[in-house]
């Protein structure tokens, strides 16, 4: 890249590079990358006219959309710290996250899903809480250009532009540091590995508070001039349109995206020729799913990929003109300028073939998390090796193959759940005595939980009465699918329940 790499700098050359161009387009309207650039610099003002300074921390807690990636530059601009709130979290999770980052504003969506954020957020401490689509008092408190560009000066490739929240063994969250700098390398190198340019129209499914939405998605289109349109709900008849319509070329999500659509009844009555690439990952994937993307969708390129919130999103990508056995069974050859080892017990390199613990370093590797030097140092070894808790092996070719999770970790429909998380929460409930919880397949998203449960004395509930109150206390994602009831827990001597055997079950 040509320019410094900052946020404001890479605004900055989208909007100099493509200035009539559009960079989103949303129902009906369009925003090209002048207009972005104009808008995200006079919301900028209004963060330090209501008295934000560099380093502040705000959040976002609203679905895909224009203004959410306006607001999120908006104070990247203004040397603030973007907090992504996952638009499934509870109030409990949400307020977790607000309270421990600290966040000094919160711009919320009115309603969405039939939820009130506003009402969720209850009698919260954060001096600016603004309706995302109602801005106008706030962009009232103002400051000069000049101002804003004094403090844009401040902002340099070291400086934090986001904490994004991933769930740990211990089932508290963790505020995940990334700077500027690492951001926009990170996701030039994956942009160009994946062959994103400013002819695509990209669709973004994936949500703007995960790395995948946000930094894969408008991130990396700002980078190569791409136009992305923001999808605030998974609507696959509204997505095989948008295809049609937009003629969409870029489309990357899970993998159970592109099942539903290969599944689709009506899938014959659309065109959907303008496809050209694929970006999945985050699951299991059927090398069949991979021969059906190309072959029955059209997708000239299909590239899975893998990458965790601590790397910045990103550690392999697969490469153009990999087979599809490649594709499906493995995730790539390590990122250019990032080293990656499988690594024993010992903590020596593994051979070929033989699994390990997947550690990583480089550009990629994280901060830290916020606020937590202990966790941190848990993770990040003396040397900088970032150690993932994932197991894999490479292939003799050097592709990186996950084969488990150390964590326990299963995927659900694209997003990470942590059992210890799950079953802090589902120990409040009043039947509950103990609780393990497990990942198991499914056909349509991948994994889901079942929970081994050991009830209490006279405290017998029915699985659907469990199930009901675990969705009103945990996202839709988190919930468990199963539940089986159990007299007690298999555990070893130390008293650490044996998990492999619940999945033996």
């Amino acid at each position: 890249m040509h320019f410094e790499l900052t946020l404001p700098a890479a605004l900055a050359n989208a909007a100099s590079t493509w200035p009539g161009k559009p960079a989103i387009v949303e129902q009906s309207s369009v925003i090209t990358f002048g207009e972005l650039n104009t808008r995200a610099r006079q919301m900028a003002k209004a963060f330090i006219g209501n008295g934000l300074e560099s380093g502040d921390r705000f959040a976002i807690w609203a679905p895909n959309s224009s203004i959410w990636q306006i607001a999120a530059l908006a104070g990247q601009l203004a040397g603030c710290v973007l907090v992504p709130l996952n638009t499934r979290y509870k109030s409990s999770e949400a307020n977790d996250i607000l309270t421990r980052s600290g966040c000094k504003a919160i711009f919320y969506a009115d309603s969405f899903l039939g939820n009130d954020y506003r009402a969720m957020l209850g009698d919260s401490n954060i001096p600016h809480i603004i309706d995302i689509n109602r801005t106008e008092d706030w962009v009232k408190k103002s400051v000069s250009e000049q101002t804003l560009q004094e403090r844009i000066k401040t902002i340099t490739p070291d400086s934090i532009a986001d904490v994004l929240y991933t769930s740990g063994t211990t089932g508290a969250p963790k505020g995940v540091m990334c700077n500027h700098g690492q951001n926009l390398r990170v996701f030039d190198t994956w942009s160009e590995g994946v062959t994103l340019t400013s002819a695509d129209q990209y669709l973004i499914v994936n949500p703007y508070f995960h790395s995948f939405g946000y930094k894969a998605g408008w991130l990396a289109a700002l980078i190569r001039g791409a136009t992305v349109h923001p999808v605030p709900v998974f609507d696959l008849d509204e997505v095989l349109n948008l295809i049609q319509s937009e003629a969409i070329s870029f489309l990357p999500g899970a993998p159970t995206i592109f099942q539903s659509i290969l599944a689709h009844p009506n899938r014959d009555q659309y065109d959907l020729s303008s496809l050209r690439c694929a970006v999945t990952g985050a699951a299991s994937i059927p090398v069949q799913l991979v021969r059906d993307m190309k072959s029955v969708l059209g997708f000239d390129e299909v590239y899975t990929a893998y990458g965790l919130t601590e790397s910045t999103g990103v550690v392999s990508l697969c490469k153009s003109g990999d087979d599809f056995e490649t594709i499906a069974t493995t995730s790539g050859q390590p990122m250019d300028g990032v080293e990656v080892q499988t690594t024993g017990p010992d903590g020596k390199p593994t051979a070929p073939g033989q699994p390990g613990e997947i550690w990583v370093r480089g550009f990629n590797v994280m901060q830290g998390y916020l606020d937590d030097p202990e966790a941190t140092n848990e993770t990040i070894t003396p040397e900088g090796w970032l150690k993932t808790g994932d197991i894999g092996e490479f292939t003799d070719s050097g592709y990186l193959r996950i084969t488990d999770r150390i964590k326990d970790m299963y995927i659900c429909g694209g997003f990470n759940c942590y059992p210890a998380e799950i079953e802090n929460v589902l120990l409040n409930h009043d039947a509950i005595l103990d609780v393990s919880v497990v990942g198991i397949p499914d056909e349509r998203l991948g994994e889901v939980g079942h929970a081994y449960i050991i009830p209490k004395p006279g405290g017998e509930q029915a699985e659907d009465e469990l199930i009901t109150w675990a969705r009103d206390n945990l996202a839709n994602f988190k919930v468990p699918r199963r539940i089986t009831f159990l007299k007690e827990l298999p555990r070893n001597a130390s008293g650490k329940v044996q998990k492999f055997l619940l999945k033996d079950k």
